[in-house]
Parts: C-alpha cells; structure tokens; sequence
C-alpha cells in the first residue's frame, strides 16, 4: 500500500484502517502548525486509491471504521467521494464508520445536497478544527477562515446528518488574548453543538512562525495553571448539550473527560483539584508522547 509522508490521524481513529485520499493539507499555512511540511498538497489517481483499498481488503481481516486521509480528504469531488464511498460498502460490508478531516473550505465547496449525499453512501463523521472561536487569535494564527465561517461549516455537517467532531486548542490566545481566546470559543462551540468536542494544549513543535515568536518574546504562552483557568473560563462560556468532551490529548496538562452539560460541575471540580495540586499534573517533558 503506498502512503505519502508522515500519517496524522485524530487518537479515536487509532484502531482504523487508513486509505490516503490526499496527500497533506489543502492549506498548509496556518502559523501554529507544522504538520504536512514535508509533501506538496495534492491528489492522488481516484485509480490509486481504488488500489490502496483493495489492498487494505486483503491485508485487512476486519475493518469496521475507515479513516480517510491526509489532513483534508474531504476536498476531493464528490464524484470522487461516491466512488470511494461505494467501493468500500462492497468491500468492507463490516464497516459502521467512514471518518474524514474536513476544513473549512471544503465543506463549505459542497452543498448541502452534496453532504446528505455522502452520508447516505456511508460518510459518518467530520473532523473539523475551530482551534480558536476569535478572530483575533484566528487571523494572528493566520487560519485561513473567519469564526464564522468555521460554525456555519461545523453546522453545514450537522444539518446533513452527519456527526461532527471540533478541536479547539488551549493556549492558542498567549497571554495577551487569552481570555478573548476561551469565551469566543466556548460561543462557537454552543452554535455548533458538535457530537465532540477535543480540546488540545498549544504545544509549540518543528519551523513555524509561532516558534519563532516565542523564540523572540512576541508570543508569550500560558503557564499550565493558566491553561486551566482557561479551560474554566472556556467551559463557563459552553453549552453544548450532549456533547462528549474530551482533553486527554498527550499535550494536555490534565486529562478530562464527560458529557455536556451533564458533567460541567464535575469538570469544573476536577480542573479546580488540578490547580490546588490535589491532583498531578502532566510533567512538560512527557507532552507530546
């Protein structure tokens, strides 16, 4: 099976089988962010991956959710997509799930129509990255898209039936914008009312303008006891009924876990033991691993 570059896929997609539908990501410039660096964006033959997947049939007992990749697998035509979508019903009558990273570009190129009729093929869920609810912090992390373009896409999934699972990225403000950063996110969460929520902690990696300016003093990030006052600020600021929450990324400093807005106070309580020290926090040379 032949993959370009490095595989990035969402921790809930470890156990999947992964077909690239794309290689890298269709925008590639966001300023925190150096993943994707090493290949040039574009599409593979559909022929290949028509390949590849048959190759994952034969090297694959059992496949019963499918993680199409790279960092923006949804760009392709939804010709495309129908063609793919139908060969693994035939080929994988097993699978209950087929997954995507999705920006915001690309699902706002399809229609409405064109979205219900990805998840009637099979499509089931979308991955898509708010990272931030600000659109200060969204244009100084030059993302590429407006809060309010990220929710009308986010929404866009939703109403096609599909589920939606949005990452936002604590620290993303520094200390300048950080209180901005946590209430606008926690509002664009509560329009989305996404299925998921993953809430990452900045962690600053590999040649990119972000390092650069903590490198010079420009940027200045939150200590983790700010993280979390973050995270409470953040978590005032939702309501997302029904929602899984989740930050138990390796970067984030304390591992958190439940469902809006059932569990609000028991996150709140458990963020407060964090920072009274009642319990340990994540040691910064083990993030990332």
């Amino acid at each position: 099976m032949r993959y370009e570059g490095r595989v990035f896929r969402p921790p809930s997609e470890a156990r999947s089988l992964i077909i690239q539908a794309a290689v890298g990501c269709s925008y590639n410039k966001c300023n925190f962010c150096d993943m994707y660096k090493e290949n040039s964006f574009h599409l593979p033959p559909l022929e290949q991956v028509m390949e590849n997947l048959a190759l994952g049939r034969r090297c694959c007992r059992q496949a019963e959710k499918i993680f199409i990749a790279d960092g923006d697998g949804l760009i392709r035509k939804t010709t495309d997509w129908q063609v793919l979508l139908e060969a693994i019903a035939r080929l994988f009558p097993e699978c209950r799930s087929v997954n995507v990273y999705g920006s915001p570009r690309s699902i706002l190129l399809k229609s409405p129509q064109e979205l219900i009729l990805l998840k009637s093929l099979g499509l089931d869920l979308v991955y898509l990255g708010l990272e931030s609810g600000n659109d200060e912090v969204l244009t100084l992390m030059n993302k590429g898209a407006t809060a309010e373009q990220i929710v009308t896409a986010g929404r866009r999934v939703k109403e096609a039936g599909l589920r939606l699972s949005v990452t936002a990225i604590s620290g993303l403000g520094g200390q300048k914008l950080w209180r901005e950063h946590a209430r606008d996110t926690g509002a664009a969460l509560s329009r989305m009312k996404p299925d998921y929520i993953g809430l990452l902690t900045l962690l600053p990696e590999g040649d990119t303008p972000l390092c650069r300016w903590i490198a010079e003093g420009s940027f200045q990030l939150l200590t983790p006891r700010q993280i979390l006052e973050e995270t409470l600020f953040l978590l005032e600021n939702l309501d997302a009924e029904g929602a899984l929450f989740r930050a138990n990324h390796a970067s984030n400093y304390l591992r958190l876990g439940g469902t809006l807005n059932r569990d609000k106070e028991m996150l709140r309580q458990r963020i407060q033991k964090g920072l009274s020290g009642e319990v340990r926090l994540l040691d910064e040379e083990f993030r990332g691993f």
